[in-house]
């Protein structure tokens, strides 16, 4: 093995990130020695056994960042400190019991989500941005439709009003994308929460804010409206591309071109397909060791922070030994993490019903979509963090609004 660190960032991670994580694998193990902006070092965990290790293990691999032995240099303008935080009061941070308390706190409110409800609101919203563009004959799948879809719903059952939505939409994106409005993008976002909490106190309704309010636990406003970001951040972006990059494989995939004739059964196949070779999360940071220990043959020192790489992960040959076999219905994969920090069970089932139910109205709204680019000109966010296309073009036979 070689002991150089790698630095995570640069075109391959957009271009050709299954390769340089094999090459990774090769020159240093399951455990990879990585330098963040400003030369700050980290692990990247690329080992299925070894990410599994770490995430089920939480006293030692824990989620409380003040443990990091880095932050004397970190200056205060780090790009990485929104994904990174400091003292920051969100369930993302909170160990322990608390901990616990508050993922009970998000899954029971999530988990009370009439199911047909939300198929409901997901297909209102898709059909509305389907009628935007279905008249034109072509439009970008992902800009006009993907990209906007997740957010509507999550905002409706939230508690946000309709005419809201639009405003909320364009502050989530400008955060996810880290230009110059992304603070903006995040106070947008973090005053409609606390003013939102402020009307549900004032009067409750039947929405996942009011529960969460209503919750015996005792948590604070500002709690509360952190998790809410947190949540709304977590469910938009990685479900948006999820319908991005589900709708690519669908469209330059031979094996899944029945989906476009109709056949249902191959839009669940292809989902599941994209959670472990494509997966919109890639990179996750991360955990921190609260002693010294050993992983996957490294000496990892207490306060070392290791990044979980879920997309290595997935791809671990000793676990994929066929990686040119369908996955079919096995979810052993890491898209939703694993152990208690992972993404809750019922917000996995609300952004599977938004990415599902987005996918199946583009299929039957514009029944004969294509590529209007040649496949190898798609191109993904230089991002090593998340994975989705900058644009999908498509072209079809162009239909009336209904």
């Amino acid at each position: 093995m070689t002991s150089a660190p790698v630095p995570l960032s640069g075109p391959r991670f957009q271009t050709e990130p299954a390769e340089l994580y094999r090459e990774m694998r090769r020159d240093h193990g399951a455990v990879v020695p990585v330098v963040l902006d400003g030369d700050i070092p980290a692990w990247l965990v690329l080992g299925y056994r070894e990410l599994h290790q770490v995430t089920g293990d939480p006293q030692l691999f824990s989620r409380d960042s003040e443990l990091w032995n880095q932050w004397d240099r970190i200056p205060d303008d780090w790009p990485l400190l929104p994904m990174i935080g400091r003292r920051q009061p969100s369930i993302l941070y909170t160990v322990g019991e608390r901990h616990r308390e508050r993922a009970a706190m998000i899954s029971n409110a999530l988990e009370a989500v009439d199911a047909f409800e939300l198929r409901s609101h997901a297909e209102k919203f898709a059909d509305e941005l389907i009628d935007a563009v279905c008249t034109k004959g072509e439009t970008d799948i992902v800009e006009d439709y993907a990209a906007l879809l997740p957010v509507r719903v999550l905002a409706r059952l939230y508690g946000f009003s309709d005419e809201q939505g639009p405003g909320l939409v364009t502050a989530l994106n400008d955060m996810v994308n880290g230009r110059e409005g992304a603070l903006a993008g995040q106070q947008h976002l973090a005053t409609s929460m606390a003013q939102l909490l402020a009307d549900r106190k004032d009067e409750p309704a039947d929405d996942v804010v009011s529960r969460m309010l209503a919750d015996p636990s005792g948590f604070t406003d500002e709690e509360i409206v952190q998790d809410l970001m947190v949540m709304m951040a977590a469910g938009h972006q990685p479900t948006a591309d999820w319908i991005g990059n589900s709708l690519r494989l669908m469209l330059t995939d031979e094996r899944f071109a029945a989906s476009l004739f109709g056949g249902r059964h191959s839009v669940g196949e292809a989902m599941n397909e994209v959670l472990w070779e494509d997966t919109p999360t890639q990179n996750v940071a991360g955990r921190w060791t609260s002693r010294d220990t050993q992983l996957g043959g490294r000496r990892v020192r207490a306060g070392d922070l290791l990044l979980l790489g879920l997309q290595g992960a997935n791809a671990d040959p000793q676990v994929r030994t066929d990686g040119s076999a369908l996955t079919g219905g096995n979810s052993a994969h890491f898209s939703f993490g694993h152990g208690e920090h992972r993404c809750p069970f019922p917000a996995q089932e609300v952004a599977e019903v938004i990415a599902r139910t987005g996918i199946e109205v583009v299929l039957d709204r514009l029944p004969d979509i294509d590529l209007a680019v040649p496949a190898e000109s798609l191109t993904r966010r230089p991002s090593p963090w998340l994975r989705g296309l900058t644009r999908l073009p498509v072209t079809f036979t162009p239909v009336p609004a209904r």
